[in-house]
């Protein structure tokens, strides 16, 4: 979208280009070029939004002005301890709720994992997680700044009301344009990080996904050894069926609204679960594997129901989000204000108080779902009489090693046999393949 507004070239035309660009070299260097595209893409994109937010503030009146505007128009808020779960940025939200997504997206995550992985020892992998936390950091206080920089240059006269932006993902076009247009190139370079970050985000997610394709779906249910030329074959194939399916869904996502929203909601539903079903595993040896099972998939569902009925009761406007007083008393152009559209409180529909609940609670509420069915699912089983056996203390978390032995293990455990040790013995190396082998903490503190 915001490669259409800068460049005038239509998304249909874009998304395809950069699909094809994406899926050439993600297929042809596997996690090596992912891994060293994304090296170049992150600094042009921290370079392009550093030289927007520079630029723009000195257009401004500097960063005092920038800030002053937005403490003003209370853009900028002192913390809100407000306890209640439906509020939708409290301290509580963001501290509690932000940290259990961060730890999902840091611990859990396919596409982190696969990273750590990729890394020869356990020191190099701790290392990758401070480091991006730092990186992470700074880029979103730059996202921020940024836009707490388009309401000073927009404060007098919102875009939105005159029409000159269509939708909130055009104010930072808008502003980049109004910023850098008359200089020659420098829209350009702004443009170059846009497309980087496309590039990123999908290579990332094909790599991942094929990946968890080789590792989870084919070893597991397939006997027969591949060469080295196969599974390069079979990564690269799923590789260019993602990425054309990815294509296919820029038709539908582009009539879905606003895509970080969208985002946001997909991702919710699977992250809670995600990290719930992990959680037993590594903290809870008590819970087996049919009460994991149970537990994810009862998670997903809920928060399946949870999610897609918020975001339908927010399009139908059922639930209304306030905004921030703006006003067009400093606009120098004409333009026509359509009048505003209000539902009389005969037309309200009432919805469940659930779906009120601020959207940073999702996460955590699908991981609290998830364990909490798989303890009552494992409860039931041993009142049934059915035998646990404990995992292996290597496969806990090591503040717990300590309480649990070696247990028996039968020669056959369901979810498990499937991955068998002696499958993992055509140990194959190739570029779009990633060596699965766990990592020896007492080598590495060695």
């Amino acid at each position: 979208m915001t490669q259409r507004n800068l460049t005038g070239v239509d998304i249909h035309i874009i998304t395809p280009i950069v699909c094809l660009v994406c899926i050439f070299y993600t297929s042809a260097g596997g996690l090596q070029a992912v891994v060293w595209t994304d090296v170049i893409q992150i600094t042009v994109m921290f370079g392009a939004m550093v030289l927007v937010a520079i630029k723009g503030t000195l257009d401004v009146g500097g960063v005092g002005v920038v800030l002053q505007r937005n403490l003003d128009s209370e853009r900028i808020e002192y913390p809100n301890w407000d306890p209640n779960p439906t509020a939708r940025h409290t301290i509580w939200s963001l501290l509690i709720g932000g940290l259990v997504y961060w730890l999902q997206a840091n611990s859990v995550n396919q596409t982190m994992v696969q990273r750590y992985l990729a890394l020869p020892t356990l020191r190099g992998a701790k290392w990758s997680v401070f480091l991006f936390c730092i990186g992470i950091s700074v880029l979103y206080c730059l996202c921020i700044y940024c836009g707490l920089l388009i309401y000073a240059r927009f404060h007098d006269c919102d875009p939105l009301q005159t029409k000159l932006a269509k939708a909130k993902d055009q104010l930072l076009p808008l502003l980049v344009m109004d910023v850098l247009g008359n200089i020659p190139g420098l829209p350009g370079i702004f443009v170059a990080g846009i497309f980087s970050a496309a590039l990123s985000s999908l290579s990332t997610s094909l790599n991942s996904m094929s990946a968890v394709v080789l590792e989870d779906f084919y070893k597991p249910f397939f006997k027969r050894q591949l060469s080295e030329k196969q599974i390069n074959w079979l990564l690269k194939g799923v590789v260019v069926l993602l990425g054309c399916a990815c294509l296919g869904l820029v038709f539908i996502v582009e009539k879905l609204g606003t895509i970080l929203q969208l985002t946001m909601t997909l991702e919710a539903m699977t992250m809670g679960p995600q990290l719930g079903v992990f959680t037993m595993g590594i903290l809870m040896p008590w819970v087996d594997a049919t009460g994991a099972l149970v537990g994810g998939v009862c998670g997903l569902i809920t928060m399946a129901w949870w999610c897609l009925s918020a975001q339908l009761a927010i399009a139908r406007g059922q639930i209304v989000h306030p905004h921030k007083h703006l006003t067009t008393d400093g606009c120098l152009y004409n333009f026509t204000i359509a009048d505003p559209v209000t539902q009389s409180p005969e037309t309200i529909v009432k919805v469940n108080p659930v779906l009120h609940v601020s959207y940073m609670w999702y996460t955590l509420s699908g991981a609290v779902v998830a364990m909490c069915i798989g303890l009552i699912v494992s409860q039931v089983n041993r009142m049934r009489g059915k035998v646990h056996v404990l995992p292996s203390p290597k496969l806990l978390a090591p503040l717990l090693r300590g309480l649990y032995r070696e247990p028996p293990h039968p020669s056959d455990e369901p979810y498990i046999s499937a991955f068998d040790s002696k499958k993992e013995r055509n140990n194959i190396k190739n570029p779009t393949s990633i060596d699965m082998k766990p990592i020896n903490e007492i080598e590495e503190i060695g």
